[in-house]
């Protein structure tokens, strides 16, 4: 269960279920860089000044629907290989976690 956000911070949840196995897989591969990972997209999902770990998706996979809404697709890399792609929900203030992996998502090649 994910603690509640922070004061002025951004809600996590799993959009599907292999995203919830997948992020334990990571708490257990790497679970400091994990939790960097969380807190950090909790406290600003989107950052004006894209960092080399923490950034949009390109092309095709910019942007995906959740509950029938496009919206903007994001990615933190957990480590070298792991990753983590979440949509950014402005209306509710919500970060669904679309994928969570140990090795690097075969999506992107």
């Amino acid at each position: 269960m994910a603690p509640p956000p922070a004061p002025g911070g951004w809600v996590l949840r799993f959009a599907n279920n292999d995203a919830a196995r997948g992020w334990e897989a990571l708490c257990r591969q790497a679970a400091g860089n994990t939790r960097k990972a969380f807190e950090t997209i909790e406290a600003d999902p989107c950052p004006r000044q894209h960092a080399s770990r923490h950034h949009p998706l390109r092309d095709e996979l910019a942007t995906a629907r959740y509950g029938g809404k496009p919206m903007p697709h994001w990615q933190y890399e957990v480590t070298a290989a792991g990753r983590v792609w979440y949509l950014i929900d402005e209306e509710r203030r919500t970060c669904w976690l679309t994928l969570a992996v140990t090795g690097h998502p075969k999506a992107t090649g």
